[in-house]
């Protein structure tokens, strides 16, 4: 079965600019998004469903895990998981599983592109990332907050850039504190070490140069996370951060920043 099909997507785009790509270039997204290897990973784990699919993916790129500070994780399942973003795909799997071997069950919080894999649509709270999420999508994370399952979030809404001449998450959204006061969850900082290719932050950095808004260098993800086979990947999970910890001082957003810096070790928790 192919789950990944780029021909049928790109003759069924309401793009004219992509109907119009010649085949040789759409032959040649197909090598880059690694289309046939992704379908063959997707048809040997197709009854795979769930956090054992998970430990699958795991499996199949050989991927060691290093955790530093599992001691943080506490017994209450009422935490909410922020997290840095520098693969796109390697993280969230991880970051999944190790929250899955302590508690069990858990909701994590992407965006629509994560639905596409069917073996993850039970474990995903589907949100718009960057526009305005629907009535329904509004309910259900409503109603995930205030369950007693962890939950865990990528606050930037996307992969790792270059900024400020360092490699690094845009600036985090506020919601996920929002929630933590109104649903009185505790927040727990993650960080992941590591990064991406040079080519992929090339790619983001010439479409910047030249002003072009189509995000090219996220069809690199898929080859990103091929390229993490056999790697060790390590994560540093923080102390947690009591909700009644986000006072009237800052603002949400502020307060979402500092968070950051807490998951990047540039600030500690007494603010300082």
């Amino acid at each position: 079965m192919k789950y990944i099909d780029i021909h049928k997507s790109v003759r069924e785009s309401n793009s004219k600019l992509l109907r119009g790509l010649p085949r040789f270039v759409v032959n040649s997204i197909i090598w880059v998004v690694k289309q046939d290897e992704m379908n063959r990973i997707l048809n040997k784990y197709s009854e795979v469903i769930g956090v054992p699919f998970l430990d699958a993916m795991i499996k199949e790129f050989n991927l060691r895990v290093e955790v530093e500070g599992l001691e943080n994780l506490p017994d209450s399942p009422r935490c909410v998981f922020v997290s840095n973003h520098p693969f796109g795909v390697v993280d969230g799997l991880v970051l999944t599983s190790v929250i899955a071997n302590k508690y069990g069950e858990f909701k994590a919080l992407g965006n629509d592109a994560f639905m596409l894999i069917p073996n993850l649509r039970p474990l995903i709270a589907e949100i718009n990332v960057f526009g305005k999420n629907s009535r329904q999508q509004v309910v259900a994370l409503d109603e995930f907050y205030g369950s007693d399952m962890p939950i865990t979030h990528f606050p930037a809404g996307e992969v790792s850039r270059i900024y400020h001449g360092r490699i690094q998450d845009c600036e985090w959204q506020k919601s996920f504190i929002t929630k933590a006061i109104q649903k009185d969850r505790v927040v727990i900082p993650v960080f992941f070490e590591g990064r991406n290719s040079t080519l992929f932050y090339t790619l983001f950095w010439f479409r910047r140069l030249f002003g072009i808004k189509l995000n090219f260098e996220l069809m690199l993800l898929p080859r990103e996370m091929f390229r993490k086979r056999n790697k060790t990947i390590r994560l540093r999970i923080d102390r947690p951060i009591p909700p009644e910890t986000f006072n009237n001082s800052k603002s949400h957003y502020e307060w979402a920043q500092w968070v950051k810096g807490i998951a990047y070790g540039n600030v500690r928790h007494n603010g300082n």
